[in-house]
């Protein structure tokens, strides 16, 4: 069975949030899509929050608007194949009992949507990857930053985007939009 991985679904990544990503909504538009078809299909979502410790930076801090969900995001409370996991690090698995839900929801598979393509998603998709589990990622209800770097060089956040999603397919996750020839 394949579940629904939703990574940071939250203000923080908005247009008003700290770390704004500028496909922002449109993403949410795909995740939200990908989220009504594991219900109808009553496939498990797992909502991964990430919280920053008030230390590392003013972004994600538990309590305010930029950690919460978006608007219309989140577990629903009625729905009992839908668990919230809060992590600090990137990956999803590291510090959460991730894994062994998915065990216990009977899913081998699992379909990443979300927020950072190079950063959280990446990374939850490679713990997934050596934990023996089916990767998918749709590409479109995934979203970056715009990189630079005094030696390297700039990226623009698509290029971040396809960048870490091209390095993921060379991994062996499977690249699924929702809509074919989308990227």
């Amino acid at each position: 069975m394949q579940a629904l991985v939703v990574i940071d679904a939250q203000n923080e990544f908005s247009e008003k949030g700290k770390r704004p990503v500028p496909n922002h909504s449109a993403a949410l538009e795909v995740i939200k899509q990908r989220i009504e078809q594991s219900r109808i299909e009553r496939r498990p979502i797992a909502w991964i929050r990430h919280y920053n410790h008030p230390h590392e930076s003013l972004a994600f801090v538990p309590g305010t608007w930029g950690a919460e969900f978006s608007s219309g995001f989140g577990p629903n409370p009625g729905i009992d194949i839908e668990k919230e996991f809060q992590k600090n690090v990137y990956g999803a698995f590291t510090g959460t009992d991730i894994g062994s839900w998915l065990k216990e929801v009977n899913a081998d598979e699992i379909l990443i949507t979300g927020f950072y393509t190079h950063g959280c998603v990446s990374t939850t998709a490679r713990e997934a990857i050596m934990a023996g589990l089916t990767v998918s990622i749709d590409p479109d209800a995934t979203g970056a930053c715009d990189m630079a770097h005094e030696i390297l060089g700039k990226l623009t956040a698509d290029e971040v985007r396809r960048s870490a999603l091209l390095q993921l397919a060379n991994m062996g996750a499977n690249i699924t939009p929702l809509k074919a020839g989308s990227i």
